[in-house]
């Protein structure tokens, strides 16, 4: 197994830790739904059901891990926006190289993202921050984007300096 199979690998799992996270979030708020439609239909017996206490905070906290969880997988895939028309008119080298460069740019800009998250986390620390219903500290919750933004950069190198087989590439 390759270096580039390996990378491949990991953002596949970690795209599909990013899809738990999301079923996760999906399924808290369904049982909130319900817990409000119950509400409603019990209160004309006086009686109260009230919402998924810290709903609020599970939701935002888990959604920004699960939405910057794909982006190393949408990399991999080379799923992001593409200017296919202007490309296909131009020589296939320059072609290469806008490639390129705009690899060696996602890259810089993934680990600009993944420091800047960490100096947040570490603020985040050191403020105590909490989540206003739960108390759960805030910033455990930044680490999985500081590794989903270095995935990001790995991804972005690996297809710079030796692209990926096109088994790892939307065609």
């Amino acid at each position: 197994m390759t270096n580039s199979s390996y990378i491949g690998s990991i953002v596949r799992l970690w795209a599909l830790g990013s899809g738990a996270v999301l079923l996760a979030i999906m399924a808290v708020t369904s049982l909130n739904t319900l817990a409000f439609a119950a509400s409603r239909m019990a209160e004309p017996l006086g009686l109260q059901i009230g919402g998924l206490p810290g709903y609020e905070d599970f939701v935002s906290l888990s959604i920004a891990v699960a939405a910057l969880g794909f982006l190393p997988w949408c990399q991999w895939r080379r799923g992001h926006i593409a200017i296919d028309f202007l490309m296909a008119r131009l020589p296939a080298r320059v072609g290469q190289i806008a490639d390129s460069l705009w690899l060696a740019l996602l890259a810089a800009t993934a680990l600009f993202l993944a420091y800047w998250l960490g100096i947040g986390m570490l603020e985040a620390k050191a403020d105590s921050a909490l989540s206003p219903v739960l108390g759960w500290p805030r910033w455990p919750f930044f680490a999985p984007g500081i590794l989903s933004m270095l995935l990001w950069a790995v991804v972005c190198l690996t297809q710079l300096v030796g692209r990926p087989s096109s088994e790892g590439m939307v065609q």
